[in-house]
């Protein structure tokens, strides 16, 4: 298996709770919270641990509550490589609204990054990429850091032996478009953020895999994932084009849902799985992650069900 290293520059401590309705100007009674170490990397490698895989997450930690989670990833069994955040950790959390099954989420900007933060993080990365290994960089940059930010690493990455797998969205993917930095190995987007990439609507798979097979020829990324939510992802590469269904599951909260995807892809992908063999397993996690209350991702019994349900077909 291949080394993982995830980032988070941007993580939180994700509180979740329930209550019976949600209404302006009064007191709410809501349930005992859960409490959750969060944001994409830490997500991702969440997931990998879940699935019987190890990672190392490079984690910008500040204050009170950045040592409450070093001490939620500790209980998690996720390795912890610490870099010094310029503020402390954020705080996100969410509410269940039991008489709707409405999911109200509020979600923290996190502190002000400065220029010498940003380039210390950036070269602390690249000495920390597993050589042969992959990094996976996924979620929100706090304020502060540099839509070019993804782009300067796909470079420092590259550079340093280690092949980079991006999440990410908004201005930092039109730098990364706009970038002649090495490419990402891969680059996983929602629908709606390929859409707004592309300038116009992507209404079927193959109008999908048209894009993502656009950004491979353009040397964006290697290979390009899409997710087409309850219609599952697009997968392209220079070797072919697939989707890989989502399974039918209740939906209970979207949360972690393409976190559990890359993780699970990454992982797959460590073991030496072809990319849409890879991806399957993903679209399983993805599904099993919908199927969890909250901030709980995937559940590994579930997606070993799925994942001969997540169909896999040529595009």
């Amino acid at each position: 298996m291949n080394p993982i290293l995830t980032v988070t520059l941007n993580p939180t401590v994700d509180f979740a709770t329930t209550t019976e309705v949600v209404d302006p100007d009064r007191k709410l009674r809501c349930a005992r919270p859960d409490t959750d170490p969060g944001g994409g990397g830490i997500n991702v490698s969440r997931t990998i641990t879940i699935l019987g895989g190890h990672s190392t997450a490079f984690v910008a930690v500040g204050g009170p509550m950045g040592d409450k989670l070093v001490h939620l990833l500790a209980e998690a069994g996720i390795g912890l490589a610490p870099f010094p955040s310029p503020g402390e950790t954020r705080q996100s959390f969410s509410v269940l609204e039991n008489s709707s099954g409405k999911q109200y989420r509020f979600v923290m900007p996190g502190p002000t990054w400065p220029a010498k933060s940003v380039s210390a993080a950036l070269s602390r990365i690249a000495r920390a990429a597993p050589r042969g290994g992959y990094v996976v960089l996924s979620g929100s940059q706090p304020p502060g850091v540099p839509d070019d930010f993804p782009a300067h690493l796909a470079a420092r990455i590259k550079r340093a032996g280690a092949r980079l797998i991006l999440d990410t969205s908004g201005k930092a993917l039109h730098h990364l478009l706009a970038a002649h930095a090495a490419p990402a190995h891969v680059l996983r987007m929602d629908g709606e953020e390929a859409e707004e990439l592309a300038g116009h609507a992507l209404p079927g798979r193959a109008d999908s895999a048209d894009f993502a097979q656009s950004l491979v020829m353009r040397r964006v990324a290697d290979i390009v994932i899409v997710a087409r939510g309850a219609d599952g992802s697009v997968l392209a590469s220079a070797e072919g084009r697939w989707h890989a269904a989502a399974a039918k599951v209740p939906v209970l909260s979207k949360v972690g849902a393409g976190d559990s995807l890359v993780g699970a892809f990454t992982l797959a992908l460590s073991r030496g799985d072809r990319p849409e063999r890879a991806l399957q397993i993903g679209a399983a996690a993805a599904s099993s992650a919908v199927a969890t209350a909250a901030t709980q991702l995937c559940r590994a019994a579930d997606v070993r069900r799925l994942t001969p349900l997540c169909t896999l077909s040529r595009v």
